[in-house]
């Protein structure tokens, strides 16, 4: 609690609040952390990522099993039953540091030593103290909603969804998206780096220009592994989506340079050039254009003109032009041969009602999103969400002259339009591509720190500018001269600038 000591302005956050979900789950991992310990005392708990509104976790020194699904569970209820108070207090760093050694989570205490802070908000519950970034509610009994699944070789712990708090989400599995995060945890391994401290200290030790090496290679490699799998598809047109800021443009650039390795002779076309003129755009709830939905594109025009493509005809190409928000149809023409793929790329490229009067075999659906498997420590993950938003604000305000308050405005709009018009098509890509690198949170912090820092306290977004900031202040800046080595063709210039692609 805090002392309120001037006249302030007061803004309740509730369920249906971004923040109000993550102060929930925070308290939820306390009370997992917390079972955990007492039905299995040495095992080691790791969140590993997020899986629709759940969050899968493993345990090492302890094989799962069916039933410890159910024993963590009830355990969990039985401290959620006893409404055990989360209390705040603050300890120094090196009290923190030496209790964080007594249990063996090496991972928080060296994280720790890279904060510039002294002093930290430590919560305890239960007799177990924890350092959880943020906020917590009063209580154990404030968390009844949650469910424990076995999904070997870990669980799933089920949250609540934003519109119903009192019970948790129903489960829908992902299995394609729990495999590109197995491979990613595989890299994680691979390149030595799970968690924020083990990347400062390889800032710290000079050795993070071999370390970009590695990661650049492993996306190298990931892609001529998926250049190989749309050649033996023998696919016309590979449809490229995915969410904002997960770095399409250049990835669809770098699929075509791939596949020209092999032989073909790709064509690049955007989706956005089938945007139906500004007026005709629909709005959403606030009246406000809703350039996020599939019904801002001409559908019957995109069709059309890819089906006219693939049937080998010269076939007319829009150009939309955003400065007037008007499309020019019939600007150039195009006719393609054989040898010749379309990679078509926009954001709705999942979508169904796309592919109407498209043969099975003849387009590949290609998804790819930026899926972080980085944590701040083993029970603390960055979300994927603020991985992306670091980069959009980053690239708004380089190339488009866009304010960060700004870009933080729209996000929740555009986190609206995603999940109604994205991610539920996820399940159904032929491939999926993780474009998250391990090092752009180093990279990118010289760049987004002090544009953060520009959003005043009375803007409605300083909280989401300030939560941007802490996450990157567990990261060690990546020295200048080693961003040289950043390849032209990377994902990340798409983003900072430097990219090849685009010159």
């Amino acid at each position: 609690m805090t002392l309120l000591n001037s006249d302030t302005e007061l803004r309740p956050i509730s369920f249906q609040h971004e923040e109000g979900r993550r102060i929930y789950e925070r308290s939820l991992r306390f009370i997992l952390l917390l079972a955990v310990s007492r039905c299995f005392p040495g095992a080691r708990l790791r969140i590993e990522h997020s899986i629709g509104y759940g969050l899968y976790f493993q345990l090492s020194g302890r094989r799962v099993v069916q039933g410890d699904a159910k024993l963590i569970e009830d355990t969990m209820r039985e401290i959620v039953d006893n409404d055990l108070p989360f209390v705040r207090s603050r300890w120094t760093r090196q009290q923190a540091v030496d209790y964080f050694n007594s249990l063996a989570w090496s991972d928080k205490a060296d994280l720790l030593s890279y904060l510039p802070s002294d002093m930290f908000n430590i919560y305890e519950c239960g007799g177990l103290a924890e350092y959880f970034y943020g906020a917590m509610l009063p209580s154990t009994g404030w968390v009844p909603a949650f469910s424990l699944r076995y999904y070997p070789p870990g669980l799933i712990l089920q949250m609540p969804g934003p519109q119903d708090p009192s019970s948790p989400a129903p489960y829908t599995p992902r299995p394609k998206h729990m495999a590109t995060f197995f491979e990613s945890n595989d890299w994680c391994r691979i390149l030595g780096c799970r968690n924020a401290a083990d990347l400062n200290h390889l800032i710290a030790k000079g050795e993070l220009r071999e370390f970009i090496r590695v990661n650049e290679a492993l996306h190298d490699k990931s892609l001529s592994a998926i250049a190989d799998d749309v050649l033996r598809m023998d696919a016309r047109a590979v449809f490229v989506a995915g969410p904002s800021s997960s770095g399409k443009t250049t990835t669809a650039n770098r699929l075509k340079v791939q596949l020209r390795v092999l032989g073909l002779h790709p064509v690049l076309i955007s989706m956005d050039n089938f945007y139906l003129n500004r007026p005709d755009v629909p709005k959403d709830e606030n009246g406000e254009l809703d350039l996020e939905s599939l019904y801002a594109l001409d559908i019957d025009l995109f069709r059309s003109t890819i089906r006219s493509l693939l049937d080998g005809r010269e076939t007319p190409l829009p150009e939309y032009d955003f400065s007037t928000g008007m499309r020019h149809d019939g600007a150039t023409t195009l006719r393609i041969g054989r040898d010749q793929p379309l990679i078509v790329e926009g954001i709705h490229g999942l979508n169904p009602v796309l592919h109407e009067g498209f043969a099975r075999g003849e387009i590949c659906k290609f998804y790819l999103s930026e899926l972080t498997c980085l944590n701040l420590d083993d029970h603390n993950r960055i979300r994927t969400t603020d991985a992306r938003l670091l980069r959009r604000v980053v690239r708004d305000y380089q190339f488009r002259g866009t304010q960060p308050h700004k870009t933080l405005a729209m996000w929740d709009s555009v986190r609206r339009g995603e999940e109604k018009w994205i991610f539920p098509f996820q399940e159904q890509a032929d491939i999926v591509f993780n474009t998250a690198l391990h090092y752009e949170l180093p990279v990118l912090k010289p760049f987004a720190y002090q544009m953060l820092r520009q959003v005043p306290p009375e803007d409605p977004c300083y909280f989401l500018a300030m939560r941007l900031i802490q996450i990157l202040s567990y990261f060690s800046p990546a020295p200048e001269d080693v961003l040289a080595e950043i390849p032209p063709l990377s994902i990340l210039r798409e983003f900072i600038g430097g990219n090849t692609f685009y010159n």
